[in-house]
């Protein structure tokens, strides 16, 4: 069980959480992991790993605990990068900010302190996660969404290896959206890392539009590959797009309304 990250002591915030939270994970789930070998990263003079960033996919609120399991047990305690309004919740969020969780601020003038603060935590050797989707897909089958680039910023900025990870089995304790807890019977928390994500021909590139999304489809093509390993299906050809589904919504709803106007 890892004890420090980046070479420092976690510190009392960060091993508050592992103490309330890890034993529940091991007495209340199974698991079926593969991959961790894949975590490992060049080893720096001072003896300390260098930094990963590890992409999971999105499925429920309680998938967080579980990618979070399986990288503080193999070695990478993870930083993650969280939405601003979690860190507001009373006790919750005193912890994960004590803990060195990275707040986002989303469309704001400070959303891009939080790129700058997973930058400088990948700098130093640390593991910082990064949901590509941005939130809890909206697929109907819970595939992986069309990205956003964060992740590929993030990774292309400071030269990291990109490791996606596949969770699979934490919707069946908290469905996607849903007010629900089901922890018994004991659920198989499945998880596979995969090998890094070839953007070698990206690195160095200006980190324009085009080379964003190119970086941001390949990790989310990664993970949805470990996926279909894990459930033994296929995913939809086309990803669910958030974006074009909302503005779809937008449209009918505009549409509705004039309909009515007109009555």
């Amino acid at each position: 069980m890892a004890k420090v990250r980046s070479g420092k002591r976690l510190g009392f915030w960060y091993l508050l959480a592992v103490g309330l939270l890890r034993p529940g994970m091991l007495l209340l789930t199974k698991r079926d992991w593969h991959g961790a070998e894949n975590l490992r990263a060049e080893v720096r003079p001072d003896g300390t790993q260098e930094g990963i960033v590890v992409c999971p996919n999105h499925i429920s609120w309680f998938d967080p605990l579980e990618s979070a399991h399986f990288l503080y047990d193999n070695g990478r305690p993870p930083r993650y990068l969280g939405k601003e309004s979690v860190f507001r919740v009373p006790v919750v969020g005193r912890i994960i900010t004590g803990a060195g969780q990275i707040p986002v601020h989303r469309e704001t003038a400070d959303a891009a302190a939080s790129v700058r603060d997973a930058v400088d935590a990948v700098r130093r050797g640390e593991c910082v996660a990064v949901y590509p989707e941005g939130t809890i897909t909206r697929d109907p089958g819970l595939w992986p969404m069309t990205g956003k680039t964060g992740a590929a910023r993030i990774a292309l900025m400071t030269g990291a290896p990109v490791i996606p990870l596949a969770l699979w089995g934490a919707q069946e304790v908290i469905g996607p959206y849903r007010s629900e807890f089901r922890i018994l019977p004991r659920k198989v928390m499945r998880v596979t890392a995969g090998p890094p994500v070839d953007l070698d021909d990206l690195r160095g590139r200006d980190l324009d539009a085009a080379t964003l999304r190119e970086a941001t489809e390949r990790i989310v093509a990664a993970i949805t590959a470990l996926l279909e390993g894990i459930r033994g299906e296929r995913a939809p050809v086309e990803r669910f797009d958030l974006r074009a589904h909302r503005a779809a919504q937008d449209a009918r709803s505009a549409t509705d309304d004039e309909s009515e106007g007109t009555e």
